[in-house]
């Protein structure tokens, strides 16, 4: 009989943990029910989450690949150069299992398949509507006082490397009711589904699935595009290098491709994109100097590598750990890179073990842990927050601190609003502005107002994305917040009262939710939770960090068997080995060095003009 469980790989299972392993895996798990990690010393902190990932790696993968399919996405005929080149659709990065990440497969899941069927008597109960208004409207800013606002346009330039679903078919909207004093301008709230999964066999039994139309690994596709067609655009076809036009990446003719009529594309995320685009010319420029030998696709797919591994090694031991700003977790998320040896012993003699704990991942062998890698829904769960963006920008100059653009509303900053106002202004001064202004906290009350009442570019329709976010978790079948902690092996609130210590909150949350704490949503129960010391977000939503930051370099060759000079060129390793997220924006932006410079991380703080550090 096979008792695999249902969506789990049923080839490829990794050796089963040993008994002293499942001993202390267990052990970590009882402590951590009474003790969490961010409330033991340093030391003893790591140790719980050595065996916190242990145990989620163990638990909570689950495939979805192997559930029956039709019309599935076949990847390309193989060719040599995949194997040291990233295929423009995510395809041949597992040369055994070539369609394995590619664009158009369906996204994983990090709790068991039969959990996750959407409860469709309970879609709209209690109304999403209701939530935005009640439990996450913003007064003022909650900011998040140590980060700057670059933290929140980092967030959007990974997401779009990383996950979307597509768009929306037009057709049989979710509609919400609205309460008698809702002040909604245009009647009525509506939500467009989640695009259906294309490979789903008609009456499947199993629970829905959908696809990522995005490639699933860490490849820098937000610059780079998802298709050979793509890329040729974007290139300049010579010298390696990608095009800027005007400052700002190029737009399509077609106004059916024009990233900016996307939902999700601001100011912040164009800013990200012409700066490392910028940065991927750079790359070009120093690999011609060090290889004459290379034409231009060599050039251009070596630079996309080494970009790539940039973009992965910010994310990994700047971006995280400035939001995550625990003692303990920065220590976790650096090792996640160089291992327990730290960033100078692994300078100096590089991996002193094979293994990833002492060593770090990169570099250390490629593993599955038996469930092929794809992104997860719950993955993409926790990473909505918007609330780390502000309403307001103050824009200023770089040299004197006075106004450039003066006081803007996020909503002037959105969609081809914000194409304009990149190419209107000093790519320098928008990145000082954004330095040296706060985020906002992933909390209750602290949701974008604009977001609220969000005009989409391609369609003008009007939509409240905090709903959105909270009816989209329900329609993909995310627990809810008591049973998600129960599956990710957390402690269980009991009562109202434990979901936070601001007593205030409890008793909204009782009263949205009508006494009745399983129909917390995922979304609602993580921003009223207490958060760990320097933490801008959940440690619930932490937990899935824990288990998938590490999984997408594992899984990914080109970070593991295949991070090497030999792939990069020694040019290249060092590139990536030598520079960080400061160093990129003084590179492109000198005049940023004074703010920047003596900062150990490019998403804290900066001082402003008159007052430099």
């Amino acid at each position: 009989m096979n008792d695999t469980p249902v969506g789990a790989s049923t080839s490829d299972i990794p050796d089963k943990p040993n008994l002293f392993e499942k001993l202390f895996d267990s052990a970590t798990e009882d402590i951590d029910q009474a003790l969490p990690w961010y409330k033991l010393p340093k030391v003893l902190g790591l140790v719980e989450l050595i065996g916190i990932r242990n145990t989620l790696r163990e638990k909570n993968l689950y495939d979805t690949s192997r559930l029956p399919a039709v019309n599935a996405v076949v990847p390309p005929p193989y060719d040599e150069k995949y194997v040291t080149e990233r295929a423009p659709d995510g395809s041949w990065n597992d040369l055994v299992h070539p369609e394995m990440g590619m664009a158009g497969t369906r996204f994983g899941r990090n709790v068991p398949l039969e959990e996750t069927r959407p409860d469709r008597d309970r879609m709209l109960e209690p109304s999403p509507r209701e939530i935005s208004r009640r439990l996450m409207t913003r007064t003022e800013l909650i900011p998040a006082s140590a980060g700057n606002v670059l933290i929140a346009a980092w967030l959007q330039f990974m997401i779009r490397d990383w996950f979307r679903h597509g768009t929306s078919p037009t057709d049989n909207p979710w509609i919400i009711p609205l309460a008698p004093d809702d002040d909604w301008p245009a009647p009525p709230l509506t939500v467009m589904r989640t695009p259906p999964d294309p490979t789903t066999p008609p009456d499947s039994e199993y629970p829905p699935t959908y696809v990522n139309i995005m490639t699933h690994w860490w490849d820098g596709s937000q610059i780079y595009g998802n298709t050979l067609d793509d890329q040729q655009f974007l290139r300049e076809h010579e010298g390696g290098r990608m095009r800027l036009v005007d400052g700002a990446p190029p737009i399509p003719d077609d106004p059916a491709k024009n990233p900016t009529h996307v939902s999700g594309f601001w100011l912040g995320l164009g800013m990200l994109q012409s700066l490392f685009i910028q940065e991927h010319n750079a790359i070009c420029a120093m690999l011609a100097d060090a290889h004459p030998e290379f034409d231009d696709e060599s050039l251009f797919q070596h630079a996309r590598l080494i970009l790539s591994g940039l973009l992965a090694k910010i994310h990994t031991v700047e971006w995280t750990p400035a939001v995550t700003a625990h003692p303990t977790a920065v220590e976790a998320l650096h090792a996640n890179w160089w291992g327990l040896e730290g960033e100078r012993l692994h300078d100096a003699f590089g991996r002193l073990t094979s293994g990833e704990i002492v060593s770090g991942i990169p570099g250390g062998t490629t593993e599955d842990f038996g469930v092929p890698f794809a992104l997860t829904e719950e993955f993409v769960a926790v990473y909505r927050m918007h609330p780390l963006i502000p309403d307001h920008f103050d824009f200023r100059s770089v040299a004197t601190d006075a106004e450039t653009l003066g006081p803007r509303e996020f909503d002037s900053l959105a969609g081809p609003a914000g194409l304009e106002a990149l190419k209107a202004n000093r790519l320098v001064d928008l990145l000082y502005t954004f330095g040296t202004e706060n985020p906002g906290l992933v909390t209750l009350h602290n949701f974008p107002k604009y977001l609220q009442t969000f005009t989409r570019p391609d369609t003008g329709a009007l939509m409240d994305l905090a709903a959105t976010d909270i009816l989209r978790c329900r329609e993909l079948g995310v627990p809810r917040y008591t049973a998600f902690r129960r599956l990710l092996h957390l402690p269980v609130p009991s009562s109202f009262d434990e979901l936070s210590s601001n007593t205030e909150w409890v008793e909204e949350l009782r009263a949205v939710y009508d006494d009745d704490l399983d129909s917390v949503d995922l979304i609602a129960g993580m921003f009223a939770e207490d958060r760990p010391e320097g933490f801008a977000f959940s440690d619930t939503a932490f937990r899935i960090f824990i288990l998938m930051a590490s999984r997408r370099l594992n899984s990914d060759r080109f970070f593991t068997t295949h991070f090497t000079d030999e792939v990069y060129t020694p040019e290249g390793m060092k590139w990536i080995d030598d520079n960080t997220m400061r160093s990129v924006l003084v590179r492109h932006c000198p005049e940023l060095e004074p703010y920047v410079g003596k900062l150990d991380n490019a998403f804290a703080l900066w001082s402003r003009a008159g007052a430099k550090a």
